[in-house]
């Protein structure tokens, strides 16, 4: 297997290990093609090295259906970190808590969100006055305003389009931060950050596993976290991003 090295000197414990954890645990869904792990220490990790090419119309309609069946795996509970595997994970460099709850709101709110304002506020990314906003809708979200019987979905995490590459085989994702959580977040973020053919990969996903009604309206909702992750560290246009779709959260509880 021809590999892709990464190495981190810096690397917090558990990092690469995590990372391990989480490919191996999506991989065991049988859903989207995973790139596989062939070696993981403290500070480097080795992956199988994917041939990319331009993504396709076709390429794009099986990936939705994969990544249904991904998710249809399944998880132990809402924020459970991938089996075997104890602690934070890792979204890009940063830390983030993986602790079983009994609900998506609950999880969400503490672990998703809130765990990133303080740092964004203090970056200057996040007005107080914003901060607030998103605690507003945070502290509903956690009441359960959007609690549904949907049943923990196996999530990458981090579905960024970087973290989709297009081989001649199809998708293969990498870079997870892998956890139990609502399936609607991976597609929010897939939509936030923009993938190719996402119309034919939000087709192939509903033709497989249709999404309730109104997800498109939730979007903004499970958007929160990928922006608080932003705004932590990438600027105030994250910031005023994650106002505004804190805002749009309380709009749909009412508020």
């Amino acid at each position: 297997m021809e590999q892709h090295v990464k190495t981190r000197a810096d690397a917090p414990a558990g990092f690469f290990a995590a990372e391990a954890a989480g490919l191996t645990w999506l991989a065991a869904a049988g859903g989207v093609r995973i790139a596989r792990v062939g070696e993981v220490t403290g500070d480097r990790i080795a992956l199988e090295r994917i041939a990319e090419t331009r993504p396709t119309s076709d390429a794009a309609t099986a990936f939705g259906a994969a990544l249904a069946a991904t998710h249809e795996a399944g998880a132990a509970a809402f924020g459970s970190p991938p089996p075997g595997w104890e602690g934070d994970i890792f979204i890009g460099r940063r830390s983030q808590p993986a602790r079983p709850t009994r609900t998506w709101g609950a999880f969400y709110a503490a672990q998703r969100v809130e765990p990133f304002l303080a740092t964004a506020v203090a970056a200057g990314n996040l007005e107080a006055s914003g901060a607030r906003t998103v605690q507003r809708a945070c502290a509903l979200i956690a009441e359960g305003v959007f609690d549904d019987d949907e049943p923990p979905a196996r999530l990458h995490g981090d579905l960024w389009a970087g973290n989709v590459l297009w081989s001649p085989d199809g998708v293969v994702l990498i870079d997870p931060a892998a956890h139990g959580g609502h399936r609607e977040t991976d597609l929010a973020m897939l939509a936030l950050f923009g993938c190719p053919f996402l119309d034919r990969v939000l087709a192939g996903y509903e033709e497989r596993h249709p999404l309730r009604d109104g997800w498109q309206d939730r979007v903004p909702v499970h958007q929160l976290h990928p922006l608080a992750v932003h705004a932590a560290g990438h600027g105030p246009s994250y910031g005023r991003a994650l106002v505004d779709a804190a805002v749009h959260t309380l709009a749909l509880a009412g508020e």
